[in-house]
């Protein structure tokens, strides 16, 4: 289990193999290659966690189910940061099984293609800052996990100011895109495949 104070960002992202080459300048190396990510967000039926400002997800991902708690934000000027807390899980299946007898429904799917990059060497990424390219089916985005003025370096680095800076969840930000489009919210998953999660994308 791991637990600390998580701060991040997200930025619109410019073509893959670019950033890649970028970062690869900057001294970064693929520390995750390209894989597929299927998140479940987990929720009370009056919505009680999200109204809180937390959330409930499991991930599944090369391999390993993860199961994630996050707490509320925290003030920041201009990050994305809270507390999380974070668990490999071996049967996902049965996890689900004991949420939902908790009380707890799925309310909401997301998928991407991610590709982690970092500076360090070390075999795991807890507390390692780490930049992310996400291919999602709303677009593709950076996610920069890491000290707050790490953060800025980086991202200055790649041609962004704090204005482009995105501190939104991907929930928040595909519901803000449907609204955009005039389009019925679903979940936020690759149409035409079947999900790891047992969803299928209409």
């Amino acid at each position: 289990m791991k637990h600390h104070r998580e701060t991040e960002i997200k930025l619109p992202a410019q073509e893959r193999k670019q950033v890649g080459k970028r970062l690869s300048q900057l001294g970064f190396k693929v520390f995750e290659a390209r894989h597929l990510e299927s998140n479940c967000l987990f929720d009370f039926q009056d919505l009680r966690l999200g109204r809180s400002g937390c959330l409930l997800r499991l991930r599944i991902a090369g391999g390993e189910n993860l199961l994630t708690f996050k707490g509320p934000p925290l003030r920041t000027r201009r990050y994305g940061s809270r507390r999380e807390i974070e668990t490999r899980v071996e049967d996902a299946v049965l996890l689900r099984e004991v949420l939902k007898n908790l009380g707890l429904q799925q309310i909401f799917v997301y998928e991407k293609h991610r590709t982690t990059y970092a500076e360090g060497t070390r075999a795991d990424l807890h507390g390692l800052p780490q930049v992310a390219y996400d291919e999602t089916p709303i677009g593709d985005y950076l996610e920069l996990e890491g000290p707050e003025k790490w953060i800025d370096e980086v991202a200055t680095h790649l041609g962004y100011s704090p204005q482009e800076y995105i501190t939104s969840t991907y929930l928040d930000i595909y519901f803000q895109k449907c609204r955009e489009e005039g389009s019925k919210p679903g979940n936020m998953v690759f149409k035409g495949r079947k999900s790891r999660l047992g969803f299928v994308a209409i």
